[in-house]
């Protein structure tokens, strides 16, 4: 592709974008305390939670000006998983999102629609055949494609969004077998999902144990976490940007995922 050609399909975006025949759609929770975060057995290290300490506010401490302090876990609200996150990708290279290739960041989205079936089962998990039979009404899933669960698990609030009980977590997610083939016969960028983690809440008892953790770091592939509105993309043809924070050595990050979607 010549560079004037290249320009001619940037500006043609732009005025997409201007003119209304492309909009940006949102697909990040708010950053607040409060916010999602997975809470691990007691025994085992816990992430921050999200805490924002004003340092000033007009006032004695900086009579023209407003600022914060933040802190939180890597994987807090909206985040990245890189692939040095799980044993299974320690090794690899660039797997820490300061290496991640910026290019990575821009990708095409599939968006699997389980929302009916998570809201009759809080376990359920998404199969193979799930899949195919998305693909049989809206074409293969291509290589380096983002694939979405929207299950409208963001539409819930406080302790129904993580909802535990005594056995763990109830949320739906991915089986381990459309995971292995997710990575290996659909090569794909990675796994976005509604709710806390890639996996399903039960996920620790699949074999392997949190198999979308273990297949798509393993991979050197990536996580979505804590979307929302994934009701608003279509089932393809919209283009997710998802740039992390450049954390040296990072396994993740908050960030602030938007998609394009032609009108």
């Amino acid at each position: 592709m010549s560079m004037s050609e290249n320009q001619s399909l940037l500006a043609q975006m732009a005025m997409a974008l201007a003119g209304g025949s492309m909009r940006v759609v949102d697909l990040s929770q708010t950053l607040e305390p409060g916010a999602p975060t997975i809470v691990m057995p007691p025994e085992l290290g816990q992430s921050w939670p999200v805490r924002i300490e004003p340092i000033s506010r007009y006032d004695e401490n900086g009579p023209a000006w407003y600022w914060n302090n933040i802190s939180f876990g890597e994987h807090t609200g909206t985040h990245l998983d890189a692939p040095i996150h799980w044993i299974t990708g320690r090794y690899l290279p660039q797997n820490t999102v300061d290496t991640m290739p910026a290019s990575l960041m821009v990708a095409p989205a599939c968006v699997i629609n389980c929302s009916a079936e998570s809201a009759a089962d809080a376990d359920f998990l998404v199969t193979v055949p799930f899949v195919e039979a998305w693909e049989a009404r809206h074409g293969r899933i291509a290589a380096g494609s983002w694939v979405l669960l929207r299950t409208d698990w963001s539409l819930k609030r406080g302790a129904a969004y993580a909802n535990l009980d005594e056995t763990g977590a109830h949320t739906p997610g991915p089986d381990a077998e459309l995971m292995r083939w997710l990575v290996e016969e659909r090569d794909v960028l990675g796994v976005g999902t509604e709710t806390i983690g890639t996996d399903a809440g039960q996920g620790g008892h699949l074999d392997p144990p949190y198999p979308a953790h273990h297949y798509l770091h393993g991979a050197g592939k990536f996580g979505l976490q804590c979307l929302a509105r994934l009701d608003e993309l279509p089932p393809t043809g919209a283009l997710i940007i998802a740039a992390p924070l450049k954390i040296l050595g990072g396994s993740g990050s908050p960030l602030r995922v938007i998609a394009l979607v032609e009108v």
